[in-house]
């Protein structure tokens, strides 16, 4: 399981992006949420490009460990449908 970075904001976000582009193209499917601590709306915008590049692909990812700010972003841009059809029902507290 591929584990992502602690920080997804403005400043990170193209390192970021670009590691989990990396891990889809090796192979991971799956991403764990659970280190990341500090995110603005650029870690939506990261986990809605790494979904469509698996989709690319013809794979689907599942995220673990959806942070709860993590989802009231993706709420507040209307993109929390998309992200909840790519992660389990247990989500990081």
């Amino acid at each position: 399981m591929y584990q992502a970075a602690q920080t997804i904001t403005m400043t990170t976000a193209k390192a970021a992006l670009d590691a989990g582009l990396k891990a889809i193209a090796e192979g991971q499917n799956e991403f764990d949420l659970a280190q990341l601590t500090e995110l603005d709306s650029a870690a939506v915008a990261t986990l809605l490009i790494w979904q469509r590049s698996a989709a690319e692909l013809g794979r689907s990812l599942v995220f673990h460990h959806l942070p709860q700010n993590l989802q009231t972003l993706a709420k507040l841009y209307g993109a929390d449908a998309l992200l909840a059809s790519a992660h389990p029902a247990h989500r990081h507290p």
